[in-house]
């Protein structure tokens, strides 16, 4: 159960504004998940980048996100936001510890994004797995929550990341690889 009135609501974001990294998170509430992260994570993100390429491949992934949330229901979960090797630790006494989140309420799936760089073996899928079972269209959306950091990163580091980025766009608009699917980009 949420403990935010407005996630126990339906709703989607958190009562602050926090940051990812470096870079300010917008997290205004919206009662439609698509809405919130086309406008506070794909769409903000684009805006930072400031290139044509990746905001042309942008809206196009925007403009069709609705389609990668077909038959799904998608309930408000809290979400460390920024789940990575760096962020996961222990206390004193040996107990594990995460710190440094960017936290809001969100699609469980989300808290892949940040996959490629987390350390996590297969075991921890497989047990995730049993508890939240994968969903139609998994990998699609794993993908674009993976875009969604590759771009905070982008705009925190620059170049690096670019064809990251340019690769998911272009696989995820059919632009590369013959469309998005039966292709895999990133996978763990």
């Amino acid at each position: 159960e949420p403990h935010a009135d407005e996630a126990k609501a339906g709703k989607f974001g958190f009562p602050v504004k926090n940051t990812i990294g470096g870079t300010p998170q917008p997290n205004e509430w919206s009662g439609d998940y698509v809405q919130f992260f086309r406008e506070n994570r794909l769409g903000y993100q684009l805006r930072l980048a400031r290139d044509g390429t990746l905001s042309s491949l942008g809206k196009q992934l925007m403009d069709n996100l609705d389609s990668y949330f077909e038959g799904i229901e998608v309930k408000p979960c809290i979400l460390h936001g920024d789940l990575w090797s760096g962020n996961i630790g222990g206390t004193s006494g040996g107990e594990p510890a995460i710190f440094d989140p960017a936290c809001y309420y969100g699609h469980n799936e989300a808290e892949f994004g940040m996959s490629w760089c987390a350390g996590f073996g297969r075991d921890f899928y497989d047990a995730y797995f049993s508890v939240i079972p994968k969903e139609k269209g998994f990998e699609e959306r794993k993908q674009i929550y993976l875009l969604y950091h590759y771009l905070n990163h982008y705009n925190l580091f620059g170049g690096g990341y670019y064809n990251s980025c340019l690769s998911i766009l272009q696989y995820l608009t059919g632009q590369a690889y013959g469309g998005s699917s039966g292709n895999k980009l990133f996978d763990f």
